[in-house]
């Protein structure tokens, strides 16, 4: 590896997690990337977070919304984190 994005270039076709601002997170086959992390992910399971304050007790309560999508672009802006799949030698 040279280059920061080779990493990223040999999980082509395997499943990456890709953490993005606004407590989102992405798992999903990915097809395709740019030098600006635009992706192109398949088969991706979305996971947003929510946290709430209630208003009696004060405490803080935090909610998960999941979603399949097929087919998903991710412009790149977005991005905080892309971990490839863990490779064992």
């Amino acid at each position: 590896m040279e280059e920061p994005l080779d990493l990223i270039r040999l999980s082509i076709d395997e499943r990456v997690y890709v953490k993005c601002r606004n407590d989102r997170e992405l798992r999903g086959k990915l097809h395709a990337f740019d030098q600006h992390l635009n992706m192109v992910l398949g088969e991706v399971e979305e996971t947003v977070t929510s946290y709430e304050i209630d208003e009696e007790t004060d405490e803080e309560i935090v909610k998960k919304a999941t979603r399949q999508v097929g087919m998903l672009f991710v412009r790149g802006d977005i991005v905080v984190l892309v971990s490839p799949p863990l490779r064992t030698a």
